[in-house]
């Protein structure tokens, strides 16, 4: 593991030394079909900055009404689910949700701790 100190804060009590640090932020949204453009019906959220802890069941609304309003919104989609078939005679079973994107955005966190390297 390789560490970087980041010096502490001035004497003065502000703090000028801190550094921004990178963290993810991951928006699991569900569509009902494969359009980026259809309306939420499932998601989750997870916030590697430690400001929040989002958990299942906390909201009733969705936190966008599609895809495409989490892109206006900055976030940026990085995976889409493959479109798989329903294997014939199947076509009506109830199931996982099939139309899942990942989303993330990218935010800077002021830290005046160690920085560990080795897990970017």
């Amino acid at each position: 593991m390789t560490t970087e100190a980041i010096p502490p804060a001035s004497e003065d009590g502000g703090d000028a030394t801190a550094a921004p640090v990178p963290r993810q932020q991951v928006l699991v949204l569900y569509l009902a079909s494969s359009a980026l453009d259809s309306q939420v019906v499932g998601w989750s959220r997870y916030d590697g900055t430690g400001r929040t802890a989002p958990t299942t069941g906390d909201s009733d609304e969705p936190p966008y009404e599609t895809g495409v309003a989490a892109l206006r919104d900055g976030w940026r989609l990085f995976q889409a689910a493959q479109l798989i078939p329903p294997y014939p005679g199947h076509e009506y079973d109830v199931s996982f949700l099939k139309h899942e994107f990942f989303f993330e955005r990218v935010v800077d966190v002021i830290s005046a701790s160690v920085i560990d390297r080795s897990r970017w």
